[in-house]
């Protein structure tokens, strides 16, 4: 990184945190502090909204997703324009009604408080984790990639987070968001442009996506019916929907954004909002990788992105057998843009059968490159088992660092930071609030003045701040960082959206049955996910993750009906004889 980059990054940061001090210093009540005084228009909500899901995760993670496995991951999105419908519908005007701070307070009135104090729990427990996570996911690659010190990263992150969000609440989050997110869609436009103009002179946008389509990357749609396939329309339509609704209806980190609504009307229009774009701009962000992807059919690729393991590697007894590997690789590099070239100057004669004959090609040469790589993985696994041989996290930024110009290496890098601050702003918001009013607040039993409980949401705030730094400095790599943030999510989400079912629709059902039946559902839940997910590798899984959505959901309902008529069939006086 040059002097202009530190520059950049550096002053990108900083406003960031002193405009978020300054725009909102002063809150004094509850109110202000945890529903930003309800005075948010929509398109803060919006914004906020979409800042609050795209993490740093989704701008390192997805286009390095894009790259290996194409585009089939948009499908993940598809059940969240139905999910924002019933959420404007259902969710938000009874939030509103009964003016709640947070989701789970609504949970007390229907049942009672221990379903409210379970439920947030359980939040706290998965929202802790993902906190740690968003602060880890840019702090691990950063560190790989630029020999940054890990546990400095993270403290880094962590702190510029804690300064805003204890200082404004809410409206700190909501306001910087805005900014944020500027941040991050004009690096990545600019970022998509600059990958387009790397290309060969003659390889236009529309030439270079049928480059990609030939090595099927362009692959969207899925109809297959097997359940272990992470990715597919059904999957997306099905546990999506319900991993949506969970997550924008009952997670408080989402609930709090909107809850800042002036009216119903401004906060479903936020949602709305979410609805129309988030799609398109996930679609965008794996377009991005799928032209890195392009880009590496032209240009030099190493056997493995992640700088760490090819240092490992290299640095054993197998170095010899990697270098091997890697002379293997150049040639193939060089066979790959013949053949790119090829199938190129079919596509100008419109030769179908040379069209089809450099496609086969392509496709031979990506199963060789693709035996290649899993051949370094067993390599650096041999020579360390403990360094991280899943490369895609690291494909994006190494594009970056390797190939965009002095300045645009500082905005992208300040893209990445932004992306973690606002996630994590949201989060360590919400864990606080929640700490504060559902658990300290609501099972106290003396009354404090406002100014206490707002210094409460505060401390709990900061509190949740160093949780969410020690969580992502104890952290590990999973297979992909995006996908274990929605693997966390999961395994809580159905059951905690099953219980707000039963509290909206099925009025007959009453807080001792759906308390109990939620203990159960929790405990099937992480056994399923045990022993259908987490033992078996990547790819090989007896079911898809976000299947846990839907089941969640539909066991909590069904014990509760179970529990519910067993206690109604308790009560019952035994006929007389």
């Amino acid at each position: 990184m040059k002097e202009l980059d530190w520059i950049i990054l550096a002053s990108t940061l900083l406003f960031i945190v002193i405009y978020g001090v300054w725009k909102t210093k002063g809150s004094k009540n509850v109110d202000d502090y945890v529903r930003g005084g309800n005075d948010s228009k929509w398109w803060t909500i919006g914004l906020s909204v979409m800042a609050t899901q795209a993490s740093a995760i989704t701008f390192l993670s997805t286009p390095g997703q894009a790259f290996h496995d194409g585009m089939g991951f948009v499908q993940f999105y598809f059940g969240l324009p139905f999910a924002m419908i019933i959420i404007c519908l259902v969710f938000i005007p009874l939030y509103h009604k009964m003016k709640v701070y947070t989701a789970y307070e609504f949970l007390e009135n229907r049942f009672d408080i221990k379903t409210r104090s379970l439920t947030a729990v359980l939040f706290l427990i998965q929202r802790g984790l993902a906190a740690g996570i968003t602060i880890f996911a840019p702090s691990i690659i950063l560190s790989a990639v630029l020999g940054w010190d890990l546990r400095t990263l993270n403290v880094i992150i962590g702190t510029l987070v804690i300064i805003y969000t204890v200082s404004g609440g809410t409206k700190a989050v909501s306001v910087t968001q805005k900014q944020q997110m500027f941040i991050i869609m004009t690096g990545m436009f600019i970022t998509f442009f600059f990958i387009l103009g790397y290309l060969p002179s003659d390889i236009t946008f529309s030439k270079a996506m049928k480059i990609a389509g030939a090595s099927n990357k362009l692959e969207i749609l899925n109809f297959d019916l097997d359940t272990s396939s992470r990715y597919t329309f059904w999957s997306g339509i099905t546990g999506g929907l319900f991993l949506f609704l969970a997550y924008f209806g009952t997670d408080q980190s989402q609930v709090q954004r909107y809850l800042t609504g002036k009216s119903v009307r401004e906060s479903q229009l936020g949602l709305v909002f979410n609805a129309i774009f988030k799609i398109p701009m996930q679609f965008f962000i794996l377009l991005v990788g799928v032209m890195v992807f392009v880009f590496y059919q032209y240009n030099p690729s190493p056997l493995n992105f992640n700088p760490s393991a090819t240092q490992a590697v290299m640095n054993s007894p197998y170095a010899n057998d990697y270098k091997i590997l890697q002379e293997g690789q150049i040639a193939l590099e060089a066979e790959k843009r013949i053949a790119q070239n090829k199938f190129s100057s079919a596509l100008e004669i419109k030769e179908y059968t040379a069209v089809e004959e450099a496609k086969n090609q392509i496709i031979r040469i990506n199963q060789k490159d693709s035996t290649n790589r899993i051949a370094a993985k067993s390599l650096i696994s041999q020579a360390n088992d403990v360094v991280e041989t899943n490369d895609k996290d690291y494909v994006f930024i190494h594009f970056i660092l390797n190939n965009l110009p002095t300045g645009l290496v500082g905005l992208l890098l300040a893209v990445i930071l932004s992306a973690a601050m606002s996630s994590t702003a949201s989060e360590l918001n919400a864990l606080g609030t929640v700490t504060a009013l559902d658990l300290y607040k609501r099972n106290m039993s003396r009354n404090f003045t406002e100014a206490h409980y707002v210094k409460a949401s505060k401390y709990f705030t900061l509190l949740w701040g160093i949780v969410a730094i020690s969580i992502a400095s104890v952290a590990n790599l999973f297979d992909n960082l995006i996908q274990l943030v929605n693997i966390i999510g999961s395994i809580f989400y159905g059951n905690v959206l099953g219980i707000f079912l039963i509290a909206f629709f099925i009025k007959f059902i009453k807080g001792n049955a759906v308390f109990f039946a939620a203990i159960v559902t929790q405990i099937i839940i992480c056994i399923i996910y045990y022993y259908l997910i987490h033992i078996y590798p990547s790819g090989q899984e007896k079911l898809g993750y976000l299947w846990l959505n839907f089941f969640g959901a539909a066991i909590v309902i069904l014990i509760s009906f179970v529990f519910e008529a067993f206690d109604r069939m308790l009560k019952k006086p035994l006929p007389s004889i």
